[in-house]
């Protein structure tokens, strides 16, 4: 299918797709992690929260339909196996999707907002409807981060150049593309756009 877009098309899918937008090193945030099965987002925030930038963690998932882990509960757990205290952390374990990780975790972000800590989405570095949810659903999340990471699959690391060789990652890449595309053009994704390094 990447041999019909060409390397421009596919700079430019790269680019739209590509959530990427951290929090200065002196900014402490609220990380909002995305429900997953891999790990990447728990070591982000733990690193975090220990150089002092985390001072609330909101972890999100309920059961991951490939393994059957609580998403949101493996998170907390591996959270608090790497030295992250258990009151630092809130966890929604219901959500069984992207609209559902941001619907469910409202009464955090909410405490998060109160707390006058800014958000940062932490998701799959493609998955831009992380960004677009989070604003159409939350409404007053303000300007917010993002800190994007690189997925494994078919035991590869989808990266931002390698994504379109690596089957399983091309096919989620283009999905995120084509339906977030979509999604904006018929109205049930509210707009964002990166300014300044935050998504508004």
């Amino acid at each position: 299918m990447t041999e019909d877009l060409g390397p421009e098309r596919i700079a430019g899918i790269t680019a739209f797709v590509d959530i990427q937008a951290p929090p200065p090193d002196d900014q402490p945030t609220a990380l909002l992690l995305f429900g997953t099965n891999q790990a990447p987002p728990a070591e982000i925030a733990a690193a975090r929260y220990h150089a002092g930038r985390a001072p609330l963690i909101i972890v999100t998932g309920g059961v991951n339909r490939h393994n059957g882990i609580v998403e949101g509960r493996t998170f907390e757990r591996q959270l608090i196996e790497l030295g992250v205290p258990e009151e630092v952390i809130r966890c929604e374990d219901q959500s069984a999707n992207t609209w559902q990780n941001v619907e469910l975790a409202l009464p955090f972000l909410q405490e998060a907002r109160q707390a006058g800590l800014p958000i940062t989405a932490v998701s799959k570095w493609y998955h831009r409807r992380t960004v677009h949810i989070l604003k159409t659903v939350f409404h007053d999340v303000g300007a917010f981060y993002a800190i994007g990471w690189d997925a494994i699959y078919d035991a590869k690391l989808v990266t931002r150049t390698d994504w379109p060789f690596i089957r399983g990652g091309r096919r989620r890449v283009i999905r995120e593309w084509d339906e977030v595309s979509r999604r904006l053009k018929g109205g049930s994704l509210s707009p964002v756009n990166l300014v300044n390094g935050m998504w508004r």
